[in-house]
């Protein structure tokens, strides 16, 4: 059966996941409802330890629920598909295989072409910034470079949504900020959908269509906020009004959402 409920291209309803550990079970998710629009770019945003990268693992296939379900277009995700792209904290590049050979690794699992994959890898390596660094290793590249060839390679097999985990988590602040306009960028010129789990709220904000906001575990949504900042967005934008005020809402918010166990 395929259902599409207010055209989301991809939903939650009433997802739980429950691990089993030696201590007994532990409740990462419960109860939880999203749902991302085509095109949309949208942050999920939470304390340590909410369950932000389990609904990333159970949004991609990786994991399978306790309860509820996730649709994709429609349909229920039952296990890892290409119609998705990911993009996680750390690059996890082969050391020994070129740039432009890391960029074809989903097109070489899904089967693809791969002379039409070597073209579309080629030409997002371009727009990430890196067209010159196409023969070069990964090792020859700074982080900030590893982190756009993780990107190119997320995209490469064209995926309805793209899901980043925290990717810029592990780089300084000056990269991490230049990353995020950067990212801002790419998206806006493949219209991919995006999924982006974040701890920090300017970078939510400056990135986002729209923001949930997951409560400590276990994780639900507690809130969702709108970003109503035009595009494009940069540096001046973190100093307008409107940005400082989401900013300040969301910080008022986890005042009373963080808990110390």
């Amino acid at each position: 059966m395929t259902e599409n409920p207010g055209g989301a291209v991809l939903s939650a309803q009433g997802l739980s996941l429950v691990y089993q550990t030696s201590r007994g079970p532990v409740t990462a998710l419960q109860d939880l409802d999203m749902a991302l629009a085509p095109g949309e770019f949208l942050s999920v945003l939470g304390p340590s330890g909410c369950g932000k990268s389990t609904l990333l693992k159970l949004a991609a296939g990786l994991i399978a629920p306790t309860r509820g379900r996730i649709l994709l277009e429609g349909q229920a995700v039952e296990g890892p598909t290409g119609r998705v792209g990911i993009v996680f904290q750390q690059p996890s590049l082969l050391p020994w295989s070129t740039v432009i050979e890391n960029v074809l690794i989903p097109i070489r699992a899904l089967g693809r072409d791969l002379a039409a994959g070597r073209k579309r890898a080629l030409a997002l390596l371009k727009l990430v910034g890196l067209a010159e660094f196409a023969s070069h290793y990964p090792g020859e590249l700074s982080g900030g470079m590893q982190q756009r060839v993780a990107i190119a390679r997320g995209l490469v097999h064209e995926p309805r949504i793209l899901f980043l985990d925290e990717p810029f988590a592990a780089l300084d602040a000056m990269t991490r900020e230049h990353m995020t306009g950067e990212l801002q960028r790419i998206w806006l010129a493949t219209g991919c959908s995006v999924a982006f789990i974040t701890h920090s709220i300017p970078e939510a904000v400056f990135l986002s269509d729209r923001i949930i906001v997951m409560s400590s575990r276990p994780g639900r949504v507690v809130r969702e906020v709108t970003v109503d900042l035009p595009r494009p967005r940069n540096i001046a934008t973190m100093a307008e009004a409107r940005f400082n005020r989401h900013c300040a809402e969301l910080r008022e918010l986890f005042k009373d959402l963080v808990t110390f166990e």
